[in-house]
């Protein structure tokens, strides 16, 4: 609701306490202590439990003169949704209900907001009908959205048989010119599916994918019907499952949007296309592979808006930020990040170059693919097709004068080489290899055969990583069982403060304040509330990072070959803070929770 008159505010109280649902004296008293507080005091009668949201909303409007409606257990056909997008519903807290005299029926969150219900129905292009309703109503119905993606896809590719018929009359006929996605039959598939129900139930589970933030989507046949998945915060969940006649036209249009040989069934295929979702561009690399039931698609969606390049919003806090920024005040040398793939290296990457990013130096890049298009930043897409790898490319920069050098993976000896000797000649040096630890990063050099003493003086910082799920916005807090406060003590006690004096000092070296006391008998743990928008409580993630500096002993490590293991000791003696204690110190800080941190870090303690 907007903003109420003195007057109406007044006359919404006394209905209040007319209809019995709140007396005089604990409004006097909550009215006292929203003046204290500098507080809406209808906020503070709902967070209080003395009227609900539903109570206050139907007050309101009675007083008000507008009509109202409960939501609250209103189940909304998937036909009256469709009549207002979701991204429109989302934004403005409005809810399609129908239609009556060619007028849209909505209920709206700001229903008395003559200015938010005459923009609405500008933007839609349509007259409205406004009820109001509570705000708990309005998101039970805008849930129903994505709970009936399954249903509404279905529902489009019903008449699905002809159009299957037509595209593989067309692919036959491809077949015969062999020439796949440039002759007239190809052009025929692409006319025929272009609007066909299996373009729009595409374009619903890509739209599905996209509002849900899913990093990936997978496409898997199986025997007689065909799986959808999407992988949100790392864990992939299955949204729904498709009759197998929808197989064959919908990996024809994945492969005509990323431009791939649609009769082509025998090899992987990788291609990419660009879809807009609610005005944000997204990126979608296309990776095709034959099973035994078909061929299985996997879909990773590079949403550029989404993601944000600070390296404190990514989660690196106290000594491991410091290390980092001093790194990059070096003017040589590497900076190495580790982890399994999805672990958030090449965002990291992203970050430090975002941090030095200047009109004063020369950046250039060579990825592959390129994920975060960057200004001030000169990407070069690895092409293999055409001879341009990691290493041939690295070969080419080297001759533009670079001042700062990042190489999105090292996956060989000759590429490994080439970056440490662009290291040795002033350049500094950014990129990735796959390991399990921040150590290991080290022995996998000396494995593609650099030589120890080149390691030793070119690689300077070391950072690995992992993306753990944030905690969602509903939660709540509780006392750590017997288990959990034995993980606790057990992990991190070495970094807990033993009295309060050495509270504060701990608290500036490890960046997070108000750290618990290693000898408490139980921690406060804060856990999600699961719900539609957060599966199992979560939403979003963050890394958990170890980072350390190449010190002259851990030089003499390099130099005597010593295992990931000794490494990893000698960095935790001189301070490193290792990625599973930082998850959680990040649990301990209500962040995130210590059995997500379990699953993530299993091993590496």
């Amino acid at each position: 609701m907007s903003v109420l008159s003195a007057a109406t505010q007044k006359e919404v109280e006394e209905t209040l306490v007319k209809n019995k649902l709140i007396n005089n004296a604990r409004l006097n008293e909550l009215r006292g202590k929203a003046s204290k507080d500098h507080a809406p005091l209808f906020g503070l009668l709902v967070s209080e439990g003395d009227v609900s949201d539903e109570d206050l909303t139907k007050t309101i409007a009675h007083v008000t003169k507008l009509p109202y409606v409960n939501l609250l257990n209103a189940q909304i056909d998937p036909k009256i949704l469709d009549l207002l997008p979701q991204e429109i519903a989302e934004r403005y807290m409005a809810v399609p209900l129908g239609e009556m005299q060619r007028r849209l029926v909505v209920a709206m969150l700001d229903a008395d907001n003559v200015q938010a219900v005459d923009f609405l129905s500008n933007k839609i292009g349509r007259p409205l009908k406004v009820y109001a309703a509570s705000e708990a109503g309005i998101r039970q119905v805008l849930q129903q959205y994505d709970a009936n993606i399954s249903k509404r896809v279905v529902g489009e590719i019903s008449s699905i048989g002809q159009d299957e018929q037509q595209v593989k009359q067309s692919q036959k006929e491809v077949q015969k010119d062999g020439q796949g996605k440039q002759s007239p039959a190809g052009k025929e598939i692409k006319t025929i599916v272009q609007d066909s129900p299996i373009s729009k139930a595409l374009s619903t589970i890509l739209e599905f994918a996209a509002r849900n933030k899913a990093s990936d989507i997978h496409i898997e046949p199986l025997q007689e019907e065909l799986k959808i998945r999407c992988r949100v915060d790392g864990v992939l969940r299955e949204i729904m499952k498709l009759p197998k006649s929808t197989e064959p036209p919908l990996i024809s249009r994945i492969k005509i949007l990323a431009n791939l040989k649609i009769d082509e069934h025998r090899i992987p295929q990788d291609g990419e296309f660009s879809i807009n979702v609610a005005g944000a561009d997204i990126d979608l690399r296309i990776a095709i592979s034959p099973v035994v039931w078909g061929e299985q698609v996997v879909i990773r969606l590079l949403d550029k808006s989404g993601t944000s390049l600070q390296m404190e919003n990514m989660g690196y806090v106290g000594r491991s930020l410091r290390l980092i920024k001093e790194g990059l005040k070096q003017s040589h040398g590497m900076i190495l990040t580790s982890g399994p793939t999805g672990s958030g290296k090449s965002t990291s990457l992203y970050a430090l170059l975002n941090a030095i990013k200047t009109d004063e130096i020369n950046i250039v890049t060579l990825e592959d693919p390129v994920e975060y298009k960057m200004n001030g930043v000169n990407q070069i897409q690895v092409n293999a097709d055409v001879g341009l790898t990691f290493a041939s490319g690295l070969r080419s920069i080297l001759r533009q004068d670079p001042d700062v050098v990042m190489v999105g993976e090292i996956r060989d000896k000759e590429t490994a080489e080439l970056a440490v000797q662009a290291a040795l000649t002033g350049h500094l040096v950014f990129s990735t290899l796959h390991t399990n630890s921040a150590a290991g990063i080290l022995p996998r050099l000396l494995d593609m055969g650099i030589e120890p003493f080149l390691i030793a003086s070119t690689v300077h910082t070391v950072i690995g990583q992992r993306l753990v799920r944030r905690i969602g916005e509903d939660r709540t807090q509780y006392q750590s069982s017997v288990a959990e406060t034995a993980a606790v003590q057990g992990t991190i006690g070495r970094l807990l403060p033993k009295s309060k004096e050495e509270s504060a000092k701990l608290a500036k070296d490890l960046g997070y304040q108000n750290l618990p006391l290693a000898t408490q008998n139980a921690y406060t743990l804060t856990k999600g509330v699961p719900g539609p928008k957060a599966p199992g409580g979560y939403k979003g993630r963050m890394g958990i990072y170890e980072v350390f500096t190449v010190t002259e002993e851990i030089q003499k490590l390099i130099l005597q070959r010593s295992t990931s293991a000794d490494i990893q000791k000698v960095a935790k003696a001189q301070g490193m803070v290792d990625m599973r204690e930082d998850g959680y110190l990040k649990a301990l800080a209500g962040l995130t929770t210590i059995e997500e941190v379990n699953r993530v870090a299993a091993g590496d303690a």
